[in-house]
C-alpha cells in the first residue's frame, strides 16, 4: 500500500483563526497511553476534547458534534463514505486482548438457543460476538441488550459480551492461579467465578473474542479507528495533518514508556501497574496492511448481514486529496 503522505508544514495563520477542533477520546483504559502522551504535547491546548465510552464518541463522530477521533469499527464501516481514516493510528490486537470478552456459564459449544446478553458499550464486539458464535461455530444463541456488568448478564443469560473494564477484570479474576487452569494457552477460553440464574454463585468461563478471531482468520482484529469528517478535513487539511502528527507523537511516547503509563492508568482504577502493563502489551495501535485486511474481512461478514456496505473501500486522509486505500 502506497505510503500516506502528510504535510510537514505547521498550522497556517487561518487554520489557527478558526474554532478549536472538536476531538473526541474513548475513556476507557485501552486509550490511555494515547492520553497520556497527548498530556504531555501542546495539542491539548489546541483543541477541544471530548471523552466518552467508545459508542458515544462515534454518535458524536458520526452526527458531528465531533470532527475527528476513534470510532468502533463497525460504525466506521457504517458510515465510511462521511469519514476520512487518519493513517497509522488504531486499536486493536493480533491474538489476546484481555478487555472483549464473552463471559459464558456453560461450555460455547452448549450456547445454541440459550440466552446470551449483549452489552451495551461496544457494537464493534457484539457483532464480532455473533460471527464467532454463529458463522464460526455455526451457533444460534438468543440475544438480548444488558448492562456491561459480568454478574447482570448471568443473572439473566447463560453468556454475556462484555468490554472494557469488566472484561478486563473477568480476564483477570480468572487468570488468578487458584482458579486458572493448567497449561492453559493465551486467549483460551480461562475459568472465573460469576452470579448464574436466581443468583447463585457458579463457575463461568472468560473467552477472548480477539484470541478467536486470531484463531478463525489468523487476521489481527481491529476494533476502532481513527477518523475525520470528511467536510472538516477538506476545509481544514493543515490541521488535521498537524492533529494526526501529533496523536501519533503521544502514541510513540507512550509506548517508549511502559512503565510510567501503566503505573499512572492504575491510579483510580481496580488494577494493578503490573496487571495494566501486561494488558497494554497486548494491545496494537497502529494500522497495519494486516490489520486493513482484517478490518475488510470483518467488512465482508458484516455485508453478508447488511449491515454495512462491502463494496466500499476505506479512503485515507491526506491534506491535498482522499486516496482509496488500495494497494
Amino acid at each position: 500500500m502506497p505510503a500516506v503522505r502528510l504535510t510537514d508544514a505547521p498550522l497556517t495563520r487561518t487554520a489557527r483563526s478558526v474554532r478549536r477542533p472538536r476531538v473526541g477520546f474513548i475513556s476507557f483504559l485501552n486509550c490511555r497511553p494515547i492520553q497520556w502522551g497527548l498530556e504531555r504535547s501542546e495539542l491539548l491546548h489546541r483543541i477541544d476534547l471530548v471523552s466518552r465510552t467508545p459508542e458515544q464518541v462515534s454518535d458524536r463522530l458520526v452526527d458531528g458534534r465531533l470532527d475527528l477521533g476513534p470510532i468502533t469499527l463497525v460504525e466506521y464501516l457504517r458510515h465510511i463514505d462521511e469519514l476520512l481514516l487518519l493513517p497509522a493510528l488504531a486499536i486493536g490486537a493480533d491474538g489476546p486482548v484481555m478487555s472483549c470478552a464473552i463471559v459464558s456459564g456453560v461450555p460455547l459449544t452448549e450456547l445454541g438457543g440459550r440466552d446470551v446478553a449483549l452489552g451495551s458499550t461496544s457494537r464493534t464486539t457484539t457483532l464480532l460476538a455473533r460471527f464467532l458464535l454463529e458463522d464460526r461455530m455455526g451457533l444460534r444463541p438468543r440475544y438480548f441488550p444488558c448492562e456491561p456488568s459480568v454478574p447482570a448478564m448471568l443473572a439473566r443469560g447463560d453468556a454475556g459480551v462484555v468490554i472494557g473494564d469488566p472484561a478486563l477484570r473477568a480476564h483477570f479474576d480468572a487468570a488468578e492461579p487458584a482458579v486458572r487452569t493448567p497449561g492453559a494457552a493465551p486467549g483460551a477460553a480461562a475459568p472465573g467465578r460469576g452470579v448464574g440464574h436466581g443468583g447463585v454463585r457458579q463457575v463461568h468461563q472468560v473467552h477472548d473474542t480477539a484470541a478467536m478471531w486470531r484463531e478463525w482468520t489468523g487476521l489481527p482484529m481491529v476494533f476502532a479507528v481513527w477518523a475525520v469528517r470528511r467536510e472538516f478535513a477538506e476545509r481544514h487539511p493543515a490541521m488535521v495533518a498537524y492533529i494526526h502528527r501529533e496523536l501519533v507523537a503521544a502514541r510513540d511516547h507512550a509506548l517508549r514508556e511502559p512503565a510510567s503509563v501503566s503505573a499512572d492508568a492504575a491510579e483510580g482504577s481496580s488494577f494493578t501497574p503490573d496487571q495494566l502493563a501486561l494488558y497494554y502489551r497486548t494491545l496494537r495501535y497502529d494500522l497495519s496492511a494486516a490489520a486493513l485486511d482484517g478490518m475488510r474481512h470483518y467488512q465482508r461478514l458484516a455485508a453478508r448481514r447488511g449491515i454495512v456496505d462491502g463494496d466500499r473501500s476505506p479512503v485515507f486522509f491526506t491534506p491535498d486529496s482522499p486516496r482509496r486505500a488500495e494497494r
